[in-house]
């Protein structure tokens, strides 16, 4: 394997060493490219460039492989939990009985919210959007808990345990917090005795007098759905998180950052345009049949959301264990849903037809993950706030990352600069 490259400019030739990943991936090193040349690579939305190095998560999209740490997503979403694939995360280890149990602890015990902070809540609209809402919340946890995010790093380090825990438990409680603020219900508070998705389901949707009690099934799905979002790589978000901790901005406010990131339609909102697509379909009388003829014709006003990926040239391995919870959760529920059944005609055409199949445009985790959260009974606009509660190890753990690196340094692209070139004032008297 190459250890060395070289870029020929003109007739210079300028050395460029290789970095081979632990699987195998390939990079050419081109920091020191610019010092030596005067030129820089021009790699526009990063496509093509590795920001960082990184032990968390490792990604194939050409194989259809995830995995956190050296772990399969298969076998986490088989055989762990949310609670547990998170320590594994942010630790890099899947946790002893004893790491466990106190891991637990923290984030039973840090799952309120202070009274003073509710009183944020207020002072935004009843219509105000949930994301919005959830990055505003979570980035005055900085200004609640100043101790745990003084902006230095060996400081804001030693607390990292409990920020941590804050961040997620938290989170996870404001979500819930923001759905019944918007509806004009009284708060459900955290009770320490329930499972981490039990308690959120029981903070969304208790009433005053009646706790909610999720059906076994019910609280798998959701546990499942956290679970296969816990960490995705580099995303937008994600990189968006390392970027504003590598000023050494405290973990609340990166994670914040990353919220921001998250809710926009093209990375966060894709479970969202897919329910949005379902009601078009059913508000026009169709069963999904007219639309799918009509995008295989290549309307553009006909385009099939949550199909296909990115990332994944064959297939997201995160939807085929979706899928099945998915057909458990319905068959659970027994609803009588048409935007679900009109789903379910997509998804069957998709697996079968050879326009689809020859595309490869198979469901991806956001069709799933969608067609569950509503029959939760979770409002579209807030599917991508329990996008940020699974994603939210992924975002800890990236920004420990960053600060743990002693050779790290303040992330800083360069440009192509494309304006005007040097011109004069001209008095505003004499600009015609």
């Amino acid at each position: 394997m190459a250890t060395n490259a070289s870029l020929k400019i003109d007739d210079k030739e300028y050395p460029l060493p290789v970095i081979v990943g632990t699987e195998g991936e390939k990079a050419v090193d081109t920091r020191a490219l610019r010092t030596a040349s005067g030129y820089v690579a021009f790699d526009q939305g990063y496509g093509n460039t590795a920001s960082c190095e990184s032990q968390i998560t490792y990604l194939d999209g050409d194989s259809g492989i995830l995995r956190h740490r050296g772990y399969p997503i298969e076998q986490l979403a088989a055989q762990s939990d949310y609670v547990e694939t998170a320590y594994l995360v942010i630790y890099g280890e899947l946790p002893s009985a004893t790491q466990r149990k106190e891991f637990g602890l923290r984030l039973r015990q840090n799952a309120a919210v202070e009274t003073q902070m509710q009183r944020i809540f207020e002072g935004f609209p009843k219509d105000a959007p949930p994301m919005a809402m959830l990055s505003s919340i979570v980035a005055s946890l900085a200004a609640h808990y100043p101790h745990l995010a003084t902006n230095n790093f060996e400081h804001d380090l030693k607390s990292f345990d409990l920020a941590a825990a804050m961040a997620i438990s938290k989170i996870r409680t404001i979500g819930a917090m923001i759905y019944r603020y918007q509806k004009g219900l009284p708060y459900i508070f955290p009770k320490q005795e329930l499972p981490f998705c039990e308690n959120f389901l029981h903070m969304m949707f208790s009433e005053p007098y009646q706790d909610y009690v999720a059906a076994p099934e019910i609280a798998k799905a959701l546990n499942l759905l956290l679970l296969l979002h816990a960490d995705h790589e580099q995303n937008c978000s994600t990189s968006t998180v390392r970027m504003v901790g590598s000023s050494a901005a405290n973990l609340f406010t990166s994670i914040s950052a990353g919220i921001c990131a998250l809710s926009g339609p093209l990375h966060g909102g894709a479970n969202t345009a897919v329910m949005q697509m379902l009601q078009s379909i059913h508000d026009e009388g169709d069963d999904g049949t007219r639309f799918i003829a009509a995008a295989k014709s290549g309307s553009k006003t006909n385009r099939l959301m949550g199909f296909g990926h990115a990332v994944y040239k064959n297939f997201d391995p995160r939807a085929k264990i979706i899928g099945k919870a998915c057909d458990d959760v319905l068959a659970k529920l027994g609803i009588n849903d048409p935007l679900l059944a009109i789903a379910k005609n997509l998804e069957q055409a998709a697996l079968k037809d050879d326009y689809f199949v020859s595309r490869k445009l198979y469901p991806n985790v956001d069709f799933y993950s969608g067609i569950i959260m509503r029959a939760l009974g979770v409002p579209v606009n807030m599917f991508t706030v329990l996008f940020a509660i699974g994603r939210a190890p992924g975002w800890i753990a990236n920004w420990r990352e960053v600060a743990a690196n002693p050779k790290g340094r303040i992330y800083r692209p360069r440009q192509i600069y494309s304006g005007a070139v040097k011109r004069d004032y001209v008095p505003i008297g004499q600009r015609g």
